[in-house]
């Protein structure tokens, strides 16, 4: 039976332990390195008491220096060590003031390390598949950095096949990107990637597969239709271009219309300032209008004749006469004025 071993070893460490004294030491030391990630892993060695403990140790300088004390896990963690030469760490298993002998692994980061699965993108197009890899990271450096700057042979191994078949095939790729042409339209396709070390064909583990389906060419556009598409696009942004520029000036018509536009004259008054003749009386018919206007006040006086008599009855009887008013004084001074104009007539009414 598969307990039966370690039944009896429990028994012999039960009956070994009050006769001589000893601890067992840890059971299935092994280091566990992927991508520089070291891990030293062990098991609980067939001891009838409980609470024990372990101390692991790395070699530097000739000497060993503690990296897990007094701990009650069953793994350490090395990353810390070099990724070049080799490396001794040991463990021992504790109990009280007693503990065992040390067991001991000797290995080499750059040579023992397991290579992990990369990352793939893939992009289905038509018949083909576009693929990119990314190396995977490395423990305790920088994102930047990846197992491809640590090995200078790197490269990627591909491997697909049709979904439902056990026929596999296989592409060797030392660059990033790498594209499967070729490919049976409408057929899905399970593809996986792997490191690959080209100086010591040696491998990295395999990613998940990744199963995609082709697709026809007939599925992608056409140029002539691309063309066309093209072509209609120009002529709709052109014509929108045109509707905004007549709008924009129809407004601008509109608005100089509305702002400039002045009060026109009449028609038959532009005719009659058309003609010269009335264009020059209507510009002499009006004075100066700086000129002052100069008016004189004329006076009728008149005498009865000396051979005319009335009687007092007459005189009495006669009403006098009326005073004219303003209106026929006005009409009689102008009457009796002369024209300013005529030096004549001036003369003759002051000899009077």
């Amino acid at each position: 039976m598969a307990w039966a071993p370690r039944v009896a070893g429990w028994l012999g460490g039960f009956l070994l332990v009050p006769a001589l004294g000893m601890i067992p030491p840890p059971e299935n030391v092994r280091m566990n390195s992927v991508n520089f990630k070291n891990i030293l892993q062990w098991e609980e060695p067939a001891f009838p008491q409980k609470n024990l403990t372990f101390t692991a140790q790395y070699e530097s300088y000739w000497y060993f220096q503690d990296r897990c004390k007094n701990t009650a896990s069953t793994q350490c963690d090395f990353s810390v060590l070099s990724k070049y030469g080799d490396h001794t760490v040991r463990v021992r298993t504790e109990f009280a003031d007693e503990h065992s002998e040390w067991v001991n692994i000797t290995f080499c980061p750059v040579e023992d390390t397991i290579i992990g699965p990369p990352e793939m993108q893939i992009e289905s197009l038509a018949d083909s598949f576009h693929m990119r890899f990314s190396a995977p990271q490395i423990e305790n450096e920088p994102e930047t950095w990846t197992m491809k700057n640590i090995y200078n042979s790197w490269a990627y191994r591909v491997q697909y096949w049709k979904n439902g078949t056990n026929e596999k095939f296989h592409v060797i790729s030392q660059y990033d990107s790498e594209v499967l042409r070729d490919l049976e339209p409408w057929t899905t396709y399970c593809i996986q990637v792997q490191g690959f070390l080209l100086n010591q064909n040696r491998t990295g583990e395999w990613s998940k597969p990744v199963c995609e389906r082709t697709s026809n060419d007939a599925e992608t556009t056409p140029s002539w239709i691309v063309a066309i598409i093209l072509i209609v696009s120009v002529l709709v942004v052109f014509l929108c271009l045109l509707g905004c520029f007549g709008v924009l000036w129809f407004i601008y018509k509109k608005t100089k219309y509305t702002f400039h536009s002045g009060t026109s004259l009449p028609q038959h008054l532009k005719e009659f300032l058309g003609h010269p003749h009335h264009s020059t009386l209507l510009l002499f018919s009006f004075p100066p209008p700086d000129e002052a206007e100069v008016f004189d006040k004329l006076s009728s006086i008149t005498e009865d004749s000396k051979g005319s008599k009335q009687s007092p009855e007459d005189n009495g009887a006669s009403e006098l006469p009326s005073e004219p008013g303003p209106e026929e004084l006005e009409s009689k001074d102008e009457a009796s004025s002369p024209p300013h104009d005529d030096p004549t007539l001036l003369t003759s009414t002051s000899a009077l």
